[in-house]
């Protein structure tokens, strides 16, 4: 069962927003997923359009440090 994180989820979308522009520049035509699982925040950025080829970044961030503990990026 995952249990209090130490940060909001504004701030974990902001770690994710920021690793994100970084590689995609403007991630804004992604819908975002977020949800705190045992071993982090699991935030999935998918394409919002659903004939579109490629799909975006997806990270489980630390809910205590905020480090981002993985991350898998696809084009």
């Amino acid at each position: 069962m995952a249990t209090a994180s130490t940060h909001s989820v504004a701030d974990i979308l902001r770690i994710a927003d920021q690793d994100a522009r970084a590689v995609y520049r403007d991630p804004s035509g992604f819908r975002i997923t977020l949800s705190q699982k045992p071993d982090g925040w699991h935030v999935d950025y998918d394409m919002s359009e659903q004939l579109c080829a490629g799909g975006g970044p997806h990270y489980v961030i630390n809910p205590d440090t905020g480090k981002i503990i993985s991350k898998r990026y696809e084009q």
